[in-house]
């Protein structure tokens, strides 16, 4: 029997305008898709106008520029509704999800479909649930002490990964997919008996223990930063943009 992650997966990721999932938008997205490893992946693209000005230090990140946005992109609201779309066939299909450091992706998603199609992600999935595999989260658990940073660039270069094209939504995705098949591989005797629905539940729990680990280090440094520790999707706050 074909274990989940020498099986069938996709992954999404995306370009924003920064770092804060509820007001920053999305400039690109992509989904990719693998039937096993080694065959070719397929790919999905999107480019979207976000209507809203690129700052310079996001483009310095994914070289997107606003003026080539405006001209290239899209209007969000058909993009999301079809990414959204996209991932729910996805699930309906049985193939887990793929995202790395989900809460940022998939919130910023969310928050998309609400400011733009008067929807959310969760409603795209009340009849088949999204499964989601989180490299930062499982490498995080299943190897808690080394020591070093967790960004998809470490993981890649730890789990002996290419990563071709660093802030390119679909050579992002590639990557965090490739990540987590290594990170299956590496730990299989403690994973190949785990279901994608099983894993998606334990990394809920494995996500708000390290959240709460990172909050506790934060307060004894002094920082007032906040950690949320929901995990594969932030809750909607009152005050979101």
């Amino acid at each position: 029997m074909t274990t989940w992650y020498e099986g069938p997966l996709a992954a999404f990721d995306t370009e924003t305008t920064g770092v804060d999932v509820e007001t920053d938008r999305i400039v690109s997205a992509a989904v990719v898709v693998q039937d096993a490893p080694g065959t070719r992946p397929r790919m999905s693209r999107w480019l979207v106008n976000p209507g809203v000005p690129v700052p310079e230090a996001a483009t310095a990140v994914h070289g997107l520029t606003e003026e080539h946005l405006q001209r290239n992109g899209r209007w969000p609201a058909p993009v999301m509704y079809e990414i959204a779309e996209q991932l729910a066939e996805h699930a309906a299909m049985g193939r887990p999800l793929v995202v790395m450091n989900a809460p940022f992706d998939l919130t910023l998603l969310d928050r998309e479909l609400r400011r733009h199609r008067a929807s959310s992600l969760d409603r795209w999935f009340e009849s088949v649930p999204l499964r989601v595999l989180d490299p930062r989260v499982l490498d995080k658990h299943l190897d808690r002490y080394r020591k070093g940073r967790r960004t998809l660039a470490d993981l890649c270069a730890h789990y002996d990964v290419t990563l071709e094209g660093a802030h390119d939504a679909a050579a992002d995705a590639l990557a965090a997919l490739d990540v987590v098949r290594a990170v299956g591989r590496r730990f299989a005797t403690r994973l190949e008996r785990l279901s994608p629905a099983e894993l998606h539940t334990l990394q809920a729990n494995w996500h708000a223990a390290q959240a709460r680990g990172l909050q506790a280090w934060f307060a004894r440094s002094g920082s007032t930063e906040i950690v949320s520790t929901d995990w594969p999707l932030r809750p909607e706050l009152p005050a979101a943009a």
